[in-house]
């Protein structure tokens, strides 16, 4: 099994050892480095390359936001994880437009958030039940208007009006029998 390595980015001492104790009890993780402002996650995010990064929003010298837009641009393969006690729908959408893997609020029960680590390892976003929830009722919303039924006709929209991008390449060429 491989160790997930993780950066943690948070002001808070206590919240950052509460959260370092919390994974540090996960036999596959292990935290290499942990920042108190947004520049040091920065920096230690491009130095250490950590498999998932955990990021505050607010922090001093450089916030979340740009943090995590620097981070997503120079380490692609690191995945960020917003830990935040913010969780209006423009800070989850404005965070979502940035790069961000998911996004979980600092209510949220503690063994959740081993679990947004794996899963965003796997590829997938994770967000708090409180905003998966608000984020389904306005999927639904979105397909009843535009007349939409499923998901994969949502994102083939989606991806037609430039929303999203594919990250299917298309090629073309002749395929040859054999």
């Amino acid at each position: 099994m491989k160790t997930i390595t993780i950066l943690l980015a948070e002001d808070h001492i206590i919240v950052r050892d509460g959260l370092h104790a919390l994974l540090a009890a996960e036999s596959d993780m292990k935290i290499i480095a942990e920042a108190s402002d947004g520049q040091k996650a920065v920096e230690l995010a491009i130095t250490h390359r950590p498999d998932v990064v955990i990021m505050d929003i607010a922090m001093p010298t450089l916030n979340g936001f740009e943090a995590t837009r620097q981070i997503v641009k120079r380490c692609p393969s690191s995945k960020v994880l917003i830990l935040s006690a913010h969780s209006d729908d423009a800070y989850v959408q404005r965070i979502n437009a940035l790069g961000a893997s998911g996004y979980l609020i600092k209510q949220t029960a503690s063994h959740i958030l081993p679990l947004a680590i794996r899963e965003v390892m796997k590829g997938k976003c994770f967000f708090s039940p409180s905003i998966s929830m608000r984020l389904q009722k306005h999927r639904q919303s979105l397909m009843e208007k535009l007349n939409i039924h499923d998901t994969a006709g949502l994102t083939r929209y989606a991806i037609s009006e430039g929303v999203i991008e594919s990250s299917v390449q298309e090629t073309t060429g002749t395929v040859e029998e054999t």
